[in-house]
């Protein structure tokens, strides 16, 4: 393994009812890349007639969840009664703070053909002073986030700060979030402006400092420039920025404070989350046995 790879993370594949996610975060090895503390590539799944992606109503808190996708659509609902589809290149940011509730489905207008699904969804870990805030959505359309060509590549600012751009999306700590699209024989320099960096290759074709790298891999860079480049024409993205602290983990809660995901799992036990309009289903709580608390926060 070359200087400029610290480790390499295999992604769990999971079925989640006829199509699969790649969870690569929280992993074995490593449980956050910066504030990120979770990532699943979802798809490239196809749907039939008549099928499409149900996740339903589900809790959050202390976390920001972010949508990003390549193909098809998505529908979010949640107990702000927010209902916003989101397409390709556009971005999904939800602050869950002290709590939130939503839902994620394929929207009805494309369940009437064959459609296909391909994207990735992060959770943010929000700075201890911002967990408990205010829970809000924001949708910010694909024409609003920086794209940009550099030697032939094409680099979007999903979120966070880049090469002297910003992106419009509002987060609460120093990020990167970058979708990368390279032309086979082009490379791109990854510089070494924050201190936990990562690159998941999300097609084949990707090296790492001439390093070929398997697709569906995530990579964790040392603090130092590296180049990245493509022996075919191949898509990656690369997240990272500054720590927020210690976190637990614990289904869909993800708090500083071990006490305060026992309090979120007994409210959502007893109904005491706000509800989404609209959605009669949802998702219940794990049974202990099957989601134990860690010992330790990640």
């Amino acid at each position: 393994m070359p200087q400029s790879i610290l480790d390499v993370l295999e992604p769990e594949v999971k079925d989640l009812g006829g199509f699969e996610i790649r969870r690569v975060l929280p992993h074995a090895t490593r449980q956050m890349i910066g504030p990120f503390i979770f990532f699943d590539h979802v798809g490239p799944a196809t749907f039939a007639p008549g099928q499409g992606m149900d996740v339903r109503s589900h809790p959050h808190i202390n976390l920001a969840t972010v949508t990003y996708l390549f193909e098809g659509a998505l529908l979010h609902r949640d107990s702000l009664n927010v209902v916003q589809e989101i397409q390709p290149g556009a971005v999904n940011w939800m602050t869950a703070g002290r709590g939130i509730v939503h839902s994620e489905r394929s929207p009805n207008a494309s369940r009437s053909h064959e459609t296909n699904l391909h994207g990735i969804q992060t959770w943010v870990a929000l700075p201890d002073e911002h967990e408990e805030t205010n829970p809000w959505f924001r949708h910010y359309p694909a024409t609003d986030i920086p794209t940009w060509q550099d030697q032939g590549v094409s680099i979007t600012l999903i979120a966070g700060q880049a090469y002297g751009r910003t992106s419009p999306v509002q987060t609460f700590s120093p990020m990167i979030y970058l979708d990368v699209q390279l032309p086979a024989g082009t490379q791109f320099t990854l510089p070494p402006d924050y201190s936990e960096q990562a690159v998941y290759s999300v097609t084949n074709g990707l090296s790492v400092d001439g390093e070929p790298l398997e697709p569906q891999r995530m990579i964790i860079l040392p603090q130092q420039s590296v180049s990245i480049g493509a022996t075919a024409d191949t898509r990656c993205i690369v997240v990272g920025g500054e720590p927020v602290g210690k976190r637990y983990k614990w289904w869909n809660f993800v708090s500083s404070r071990l006490e305060r995901i026992e309090q979120a799992k007994a409210d959502w036990q007893n109904g005491q989350f706000d509800q989404v309009p609209q959605e009669t289903e949802f998702i219940p709580l794990p049974e202990e046995p099957h989601q134990p608390l860690p010992e330790q926060p990640l």
